[in-house]
């Protein structure tokens, strides 16, 4: 597993939720799911009502997670993009995903568990603590960033960095 991998699934395992996108009916959809990671694959718990699992199961799906309403300095966001697959976890991976949720949507909770193989993962991290960006005083230009919520930042500067792993 590369460097990059393992940072996405430490970053990961800080937040229970994300989105799962994929395609149904060839128009695009993005879900929210429980998440847990086990043996370097993400496991996903959804709710059956919905119909999603359908769409995912032998799909390719991007699943992405991040902490952005965390108000924290750093802000980043991961995804896993690869095929997933309907799996029945086990007692263990079951209980690691915690309580299920009583309703969804007014209906009773009946989960589906699904696992993706990343083939693809990416990790964004935004810096807001202050830091100027190289080569650029702190307040000077290109120091203009925007807070999480999108309003201007005073004194910020959001730096920007990319990773990708195949």
């Amino acid at each position: 597993m590369s460097t990059e991998e393992i940072r996405a699934i430490e970053l990961l395992s800080r937040v229970s939720y994300g989105r799962v996108a994929t395609s149904m009916r060839a128009m695009p959809f993005v879900a929210p799911a429980r998440h847990i990671v086990a043996d370097g694959r993400v496991l996903l718990r959804m709710h059956r009502g919905l119909g999603y699992h359908r769409a995912c199961n032998g799909s390719v799906v991007a699943y992405g997670a991040d902490n952005f309403g965390s108000d924290a300095e750093h802000i980043w966001s991961v995804q896993f993009t690869g095929t997933a697959e309907i799996v029945e976890p086990t007692d263990r991976q079951r209980a690691a995903f915690g309580p299920e949720p009583v309703q969804v949507d007014g209906e009773p909770f009946t989960p589906v568990f699904m696992r993706i193989e990343p083939q693809f993962v990416t990790v964004h991290e935004l810096d807001y603590s202050g830091r100027p960006e190289s080569g650029t005083p702190a307040g000077g230009p290109g120091s203009e960033g925007h807070s999480p919520e999108g309003h201007p930042s005073e004194g910020r500067s959001p730096e920007r960095h990319l990773h990708h792993a195949a």
